[in-house]
């Protein structure tokens, strides 16, 4: 009698859910931490992203949202003259800026790299072009440009090297090899101190072992420091590709893309048809129109990273 009495007070066992096992389950963890952050990334990026393609196939402009039209902002954008020289500019901008950046910043790297007395002053001071914002430092690099008073001209006019001020920002060539500058100066820091890095994790002994069979310094750098630095390498640069393809502020400060829109680049272009000119549906085109070369550069880098199998621990074919 009492064995009947526990056994029909006793609760039945709980069933478990599918849901309730997945709310524990160790693999999905990771993924409920993360989607704070992927609500705030799809609220602040994925969806703004594709408003702007949206807009793009509509005849929106300020004050009116527009009808779809397709492909006519497009059509439109393909014989316009001034948006193709937006690409050549925007082109020409990326990859001499992001070429001379490399270069110099790879050679600072190595050079701070090295033993040298007041070696963290140094790399504090390099780091200043970079945390300066890109509003003052477009300030800076216009009054040095200026056609009156150029400190540039005024100084090789007295060394005797030239006998007329050089006008920088008014000649379409000066013009664009003067934000190229400009865009440099802002960026080597940025990619010096990323390499510098990179270049820290490098063991040693590598380097004692290379100097000892007789390794030459470029050598050891051919067949050591730079096969090492190449993850840091494709990331440093497919971030310095992508900053400088997207260039706003410093152009916009500098030159508003004159003189004759000979330094307007895709992102300027966008800003002044969509906002100033009130043309959002050309604007958002403009805009649109750059992310196939974003994610050629993504890509890029990608498929270059793989390539380099031995950092799954396997040999590099």
């Amino acid at each position: 009698m009492t064995d009947l009495s526990l056994s029909a007070t006793t609760p039945p066992p709980r069933t478990v859910t599918s849901w309730g096992r997945l709310k524990v389950n160790r693999n999905w963890i990771a993924m409920w931490f993360m989607l704070p952050t992927a609500a705030f990334l799809i609220l602040f990026l994925a969806y703004p992203l594709g408003l702007g393609v949206w807009l793009s196939f509509t005849d929106a402009r300020i004050g009116r949202s527009g009808v779809f039209i397709g492909l006519e902002n497009y059509d439109w954008l393909s014989d316009d003259s001034v948006f193709w020289l937006s690409v050549f500019n925007t082109l020409l901008y990326t990859v001499v800026a992001s070429a001379v950046k490399f270069g110099v910043g790879l050679y600072l790297a190595l050079l701070l790299n090295q033993n040298m007395p007041f070696k963290a002053i140094i790399r504090a001071v390099v780091l200043i072009p970079f945390i300066v914002p890109t509003v003052l430092s477009a300030i800076a690099f216009w009054w040095i440009y200026d056609a009156q008073f150029s400190i540039v001209s005024w100084s090789l006019r007295h060394m005797g090297l030239i006998h007329a001020n050089i006008n920088f920002l008014g000649d379409s060539w000066n013009a664009r090899w003067s934000a190229i500058f400009a865009n440099i100066w802002r960026g080597i820091p940025f990619v010096a101190i990323t390499l510098l890095a990179g270049l820290q994790t490098v063991s040693p002994s590598l380097y004692e072992a290379a100097t000892i069979d007789g390794a030459s310094k470029w050598q050891i750098f051919r067949h050591i420091t730079f096969p090492l630095l190449t993850p840091i390498i494709a990331v440093v640069m497919t971030f310095s590709v992508l900053f400088t393809f997207t260039d706003f502020q410093l152009i916009w400060v500098l030159t508003r893309g004159g003189p004759v829109n000979a330094t307007h680049l895709m992102a300027t272009l966008s800003y002044q048809r969509a906002i100033i000119g009130g043309h959002l549906g050309e604007g958002a085109a403009i805009s649109t129109a750059m992310i196939p070369f974003l994610l050629a550069a993504i890509l890029l880098s990608w498929f270059g990273l793989q390539r380099r199998k031995w950092q799954q621990g396997e040999s590099n074919d």
